[in-house]
């Protein structure tokens, strides 16, 4: 196993990555949540603390994304209303020089979700909203068209899933490596569209821990799945390879369906696991993270006594 700090700086190198975020992100003891969730350790990882324009999970990925595009360049990407991948997107792309133009779905009502969609509006160049999912095909064409108008374009997959993301998470890790003075028992996330759980599964098997992940699905199957997270996780480890980084191969998550009703509604498990965090300081949202802790609620101390808890959510 190589230095973790040490390969961060090598594989930074590598790809050269834009600087959109503040490095290392916390790692936040929880005792008193522990003791009510009946752990002897739990700590929270805030990702959501990642940038002080807007953090979350996504802007990791975001700065192996927007490396190397040229000044004025429009990053053209697709979401939910509620997406904080398309609101991250939007924000930190004048970071690169360039400006964001977004294709959205409608997703259940919610006041975090209107208050995403709101800023979104704010800050991207333009928004191109679908009545409906199914017509989405048709606002995307229409957003990747009239992006043209304002200079170069660059795809961003919904979500950032990415290997070239991936990677980003994948430091996330080893960041991590950095923080704790032994590995977790186990790591829990909401799982979205896969890039998280898949930089994770990387770091896990290239730090030789014997940590499990578990990854809590709260998007609808054919998005958040094995083969996608694997998939992902392949393309990632191939990219590092080819810049002279070989990884082992992980150890992929397992999944827990967490989704309830369906994308954006929330449950009342996550709810009920939500207004429990809060009681502690710790504020989630209904999509993401009350799902995924909900998740870990119910397992209590069953296999596990010292837990990462991956906090993936900025509020806008």
């Amino acid at each position: 196993m190589s230095d973790p700090a040490q390969l961060i700086q090598k594989i930074r190198a590598a790809f050269a990555p834009c600087t959109l975020g503040e490095w290392p992100t916390p790692l936040e003891q929880a005792p008193a949540l522990a003791r009510a969730v009946g752990l002897a350790e739990l700590a929270v990882k805030r990702e959501d603390r990642s940038a002080s324009s807007y953090g979350g999970n996504k802007v990791r990925g975001l700065e192996f994304l927007f490396a190397g595009a040229a000044p004025g360049t429009t990053f053209v990407t697709v979401g939910g209303t509620g997406s904080t991948h398309c609101l991250a997107t939007a924000v930190h792309a004048p970071k690169a020089l360039g400006r964001a133009v977004v294709a959205q779905f409608p997703q259940p009502e919610t006041p975090l979700a209107r208050a995403v969609a709101a800023a979104c509006a704010v800050h991207a160049a333009l928004v191109v909203r679908s009545r409906t999912r199914g017509t989405l095909p048709v606002a995307l064409l229409e957003a990747w068209r009239r992006a043209r108008a304002f200079g170069p374009r660059r795809w961003i997959p919904g979500g950032g899933a990415h290997p070239r993301a991936v990677v980003g998470h994948f430091l996330a890790g080893l960041e991590l490596a950095l923080q704790v003075g032994s590995p977790p028992d186990l790591i829990v996330l909401p799982l979205g569209s896969g890039g998280t759980a898949a930089g994770l599964a990387l770091a896990v098997a290239q730090l030789e821990w014997r940590t499990k992940v578990i990854a809590v699905r709260v998007a609808p199957l054919i998005v958040a799945n094995r083969w996608r997270v694997a998939r992902l996780a392949r393309g990632a480890r191939r990219l590092l390879a080819r810049r002279g980084v070989p990884l082992p191969a992980p150890r992929f998550p397992r999944i827990l369906d967490g989704m309830g009703r369906g994308y954006g509604y929330p449950s009342p498990d996550g709810e009920r696991a939500r207004a429990l965090a809060a009681d502690h300081g710790l504020t989630l949202d209904p999509t993401y993270g009350a799902k995924a802790f909900a998740a870990l609620v119910q397992r209590g101390g069953r296999d596990m006594q010292r837990v990462v808890f991956w906090h993936t959510f900025a509020l806008p």
